[in-house]
């Protein structure tokens, strides 16, 4: 595999196309959720109408634990790495070349889904009544555009090619020795 960048540091467009193709188990999983659903929907109904907190709590354990966990678990593994990442060549490491472990790679995956998971408390807080005030609503979903804006161009603005929360948790993403 062709090595660019600084140490080996994989290149925007390989992390783009990892990210697609963890995108296809995700997706997977997705449809197998609106297929349950079907199948389900009067005992999920209550779970996304009665409130937003509710909306939010049945959102995040249904869709977003489960992909944060397909990612902390894969990239805090032994193969530091999702299947996307697997079959791009590609491994998350410490900053130091070595292992990040399970702890790191729970944070760096925390901080990855941020932005997706206050778009969702954001949301629900739109659809469903809430004592929230709009001014708040409107100011937390221009934080969620604010964080992705930041996410997608830090990885272009320094040499490593390492986004915001691969600075916080410590992390690179390298192409495999």
């Amino acid at each position: 595999m062709q090595r660019r960048g600084n140490a080996n540091s994989a290149s925007v467009g390989t992390r783009l196309i990892a990210f697609l193709w963890d995108y296809v188990i995700i997706s997977g999983y997705i449809i197998l959720l609106i297929g349950i659903s079907a199948v389900i929907r009067p005992w999920l109904k209550p779970l996304f109408t009665t409130s937003p907190l509710l909306a939010e709590s049945s959102g995040f354990l249904f869709i977003t634990l489960p992909v944060y966990l397909y990612f902390a678990l894969c990239e805090g593994s032994a193969a530091h790495a999702t299947w996307g990442k697997r079959k791009m060549g590609i491994v998350v490491t410490g900053t130091n070349g070595k292992s990040i472990g399970l702890g790191t790679s729970i944070l760096r995956s925390a901080l990855k889904f941020a932005p997706w998971e206050l778009a969702h408390f954001t949301i629900w807080h739109m659809v469903i009544p809430t004592e929230y005030p709009d001014s708040l609503i409107y100011s937390l979903l221009g934080t969620v555009y604010g964080l992705v804006l930041i996410y997608l161009i830090s990885p272009l603005l320094n040499p490593k090619k390492r986004t915001v929360y691969d600075f916080i948790a410590g992390t690179v993403i390298r192409y495999k020795d």
